[in-house]
């Protein structure tokens, strides 16, 4: 069967080619309603779909972006990246999404393929894997925006929370209270990922500011699988934690199965806070206080971003961006 085309749109429509085009890419608020009420009827008669590729050839632009996540797993990253979809829909622009699980060699692949598709730009929640990629795009002047994570050998424009600052808000908050022995717990700290990294380090200089010892046996970064046995050993000291600190909300989840198969109470036999909102902090018994980071504003500005890198080909300088966390108080402490 032949592919009906726009010109066949056009003429049942009657109508130009022109206009039929306006009425596709949206621009058609000079457009009469009679004339809009032609176009849909005779493209729903007709069956007929746009040539996305034809398009984007003539254009030079796909109207489409990549987005590689390193765990869509992690509730900030679905949050960012629903954000961002969002805003890409207000421009018209479609997105394409890919979780690299963690592993560079799969965000490698995405990367490779996304491009082959000839995506716009790309916005990436960088594994730190491949540095000598990202500074090939980067040198090519190719949109990029990078979220929540640095790549320090690389010059890309990134967005993401002020982490020293989500730990120091906790930690001040948990020492106000009357907790002295604070424990952190994180997920692996072994490819120095930017926001475990940073909260850790703000943990134990906001134990500093306080005068309060750093213990050894009290912080740990480590697989999400063996998180259960770094609370096992912290909790086993001679002197316990009696407040800890998650760093993100998969070390969060494991520090709750934790707690319950070890029946211990919170906040009565250890308070617990953790960065980053979940849906169930509100309904956890008792509620958790939370560093919440403004993962909405976050992708909408990555969007944001992008789009504008894409539009103008002129390079301008990149910048490390940051956002503020939020303390939210509940019951947990």
């Amino acid at each position: 069967m032949k592919a009906v085309t726009m010109a066949d749109v056009a003429k049942k429509a009657n109508v130009s080619k022109s206009t039929v085009s306006q009425y596709i890419n949206n621009r058609y608020q000079y457009m009469s309603s009679e004339t809009k009420e032609r176009i849909e009827l005779a493209i729903k008669e007709l069956n007929y779909r746009p040539n996305y590729i034809a398009r984007s050839l003539t254009r030079k632009k796909t109207s489409t972006i990549g987005v590689v996540v390193a765990n869509i797993l992690h509730t900030f990253s679905t949050q960012v990246i629903r954000a961002i979809e969002d805003a890409c829909h207000t421009a018209n622009v479609h997105v394409i999404v890919c979780n690299a699980d963690d592993n560079p060699k799969k965000e490698r692949n995405y990367i490779e393929m996304l491009r082959a598709k000839q995506v716009d730009g790309l916005i990436i929640f960088p594994t730190g894997g491949n540095i000598d990629l990202y500074k090939k795009m980067d040198k090519e002047a190719y949109p990029l925006v990078f979220v929540d994570r640095i790549v320090e050998e690389t010059n890309v424009s990134t967005i993401l929370l002020d982490n020293m600052k989500a730990s120091e808000i906790l930690v001040d908050h948990l020492v106000a209270n009357g907790y002295k022995r604070i424990a952190f717990i994180t997920s692996s700290l072994e490819r120095r990922i930017t926001p475990r990294v940073e909260r850790l380090e703000g943990y134990k200089k906001s134990l500093s500011k306080h005068s309060l010892p750093l213990n050894d046996c009290y912080y740990a970064g480590v697989k999400k699988e063996e998180i259960g046995n770094e609370l096992e050993k912290m909790f086993s000291h001679s002197n316990p934690p009696d407040s800890l600190i998650c760093g993100n909300d998969l070390a969060l989840l494991e520090a709750l199965k934790f707690l319950k198969e070890k029946e211990l109470q919170v906040p009565a036999d250890v308070a617990l806070v953790s960065i980053d909102e979940v849906p169930y902090s509100e309904i956890f018994d008792p509620a958790l206080t939370i560093a919440s980071q403004p993962a909405f504003e976050i992708g909408k500005h990555a969007a944001e971003l992008l789009l504008e890198k894409v539009t103008n080909k002129e390079k301008k300088a990149n910048k490390i961006i940051r956002y503020s966390p939020t303390l939210i108080v509940r019951k947990s402490t």
